[in-house]
């Protein structure tokens, strides 16, 4: 299935049914009055966070969405019937914008939430609603209301526990496929990874969702390379883990480039719990390794972990790490709301 993030629709809701003029015309009653019904509300549009998505090509093809018109009334005192509602399914992380691509509607992150983009119209009352003692018979009814039409933005941002960043071909898109069933696709020359892949990573009978992300070059924020437009996708993962290669010549200045890119980025990314780690080792004689690591501590300021997908070093004690970062991170957001329900008990 093709990778798609951000999507461009048209949505309309149902027209409301008009309402009916009609008078009663039966044998033997005389002046039987109005009875025109009203006619029916039109539909609705909703958007709705569904599993088994992760992906907005849907809406690649199908850009006009419109639900359907209410029925008119008739006579008899028949209301007409309710429009059909229209739900747009989206992988949970959805986003909905405005038309200009910056004010935000919804947020839909978890699955099941359901959001009304636009109501339908009302329908319009028959004549039989305009009758009173001093008009007898009314001679004219209401026509439905329009509904609502807007161009609306669907950016979507995976959720993951744990995000994957570096230069192109740091080993990101490897260590994904040697920790999970993940296949992305993998070779020997930069951005290999065009779209973001998600994998499901296990260690100690405990399981959490890694996100690897297309790489980063200097001066993505401005658009260079693939730019950073991927970065949303790591944006609510719990913990990063920063590869640097081990073939790099300055595994410092490649370090200082990405971390660069995070903070001119924004919205958090550089504020969130980062693990680093020098992969490819397996690659390095000692003396050299030794060298590049020491570099690469003075760099982000701690010890970097020693990783090899290929040989698997590293591998268990980085997953541990991870799953560790990222259950901390699940306690303390749950713990807020368990306060908040005890202050509302005492109070």
């Amino acid at each position: 299935m093709k990778f798609l993030d951000q999507a461009k629709i048209y949505v309309r809701s149902g027209d409301g049914g008009a309402g009916a003029m009609s008078f009663r015309r039966e044998k033997y009653i005389a002046m039987g009055g109005p009875d025109g019904g009203d006619g029916g509300k039109g539909g609705d549009v909703w958007v709705e966070a569904v599993d088994g998505l992760n992906t907005l090509i849907d809406y690649r093809f199908r850009q006009h969405i419109k639900a359907k018109t209410g029925i008119h009334g008739m006579g008899r005192n028949r209301n007409g019937a309710r429009g059909e509602d229209v739900v747009l399914k989206v992988p949970a992380g959805t986003q909905i914008f405005e038309e200009d691509n910056e004010t935000l509607i919804a947020d839909l992150s978890e699955i099941g939430e359901r959001v009304l983009l636009s109501k339908g119209g009302n329908g319009g009352f028959g004549n039989a609603r305009f009758k009173s003692s001093t008009n007898q018979a009314p001679r004219h009814a209401n026509p439905g209301q329009e509904g609502i039409e807007r161009w609306l933005w669907l950016r979507l941002k995976l959720i993951a526990d744990a995000g994957l960043v570096g230069l192109p071909n740091a080993g990101k898109s490897t260590f994904l496929s040697s920790v999970s069933a993940a296949k992305p696709k993998i070779a020997d020359y930069p951005f290999t990874t065009l779209h973001p892949n998600l994998g499901v990573a296990g260690i100690d009978s405990k399981e959490f969702v890694i996100a690897d992300i297309p790489g980063l070059i200097e001066g993505a924020h401005e658009g260079a390379g693939i730019g950073d437009r991927f970065l949303g996708h790591v944006e609510r993962t719990r913990v990063l883990l920063h590869l640097v290669s081990a073939n790099e010549d300055d595994v410092a200045g490649v370090y200082k480039t990405i971390r660069g890119e995070l903070s001119a980025y924004g919205n958090g990314l550089d504020e969130k719990p980062e693990m680093v780690a020098l992969s490819m080792v397996d690659t390095l004689q000692p003396n050299d390794r030794k060298k590049k690591l020491a570099a690469l501590k003075k760099a982000c300021g701690r010890q970097p972990l020693e990783l090899s997908s290929v040989s698997r070093e590293g591998i268990e004690d980085t997953l541990r790490q991870m799953i560790s970062h990222v259950e901390m991170a699940r306690d303390r957001e749950i713990v807020p709301a368990e306060k908040q329900e005890g202050d509302w008990l005492e109070w």
